[in-house]
């Protein structure tokens, strides 16, 4: 149940922080005469596409770290009980690490720009 609670008090913080606060001079709730239905409404939609941005962000992060230090270990393992192989190794354990990371980096732009 603790769990729970945390995990639904850090989203309503989330969201709230992530929400557009007023401009200074203007009270909250008003309209811009002539402003689209676009513009005025929709504030929070944005806070929860931006909340999603972040944490897919963070997950796509999280999957590629978690790529490269299984790589990492497997071959260093592998280097451990093989040190003839070690140099036959080191080279597609470079590339395999290099396209995990160009794949989350990929991943990572593309959750802050639709954000």
């Amino acid at each position: 149940m603790k769990k729970l609670v945390t995990w639904a008090a850090l989203a309503v913080v989330l969201a709230a922080t992530a929400l557009p606060a007023p401009a200074a001079g203007e009270p909250a709730g008003t309209d811009k005469p002539g402003a689209k239905a676009a513009e005025t409404g929709g504030g929070v939609a944005k806070a929860i596409s931006t909340v999603a941005a972040c944490l897919g962000a963070g997950l796509a992060a999280l999957g590629g770290a978690y790529g490269v230090g299984k790589i990492g270990s497997m071959t260093v393992e592998s280097m451990a009980r093989q040190p003839e192989a070690s140099r036959e190794m080191f080279a597609p354990m470079i590339v395999s690490a290099g396209m995990i990371e160009v794949g989350m980096l990929f991943a990572i732009l593309v959750c802050l720009l639709k954000g």
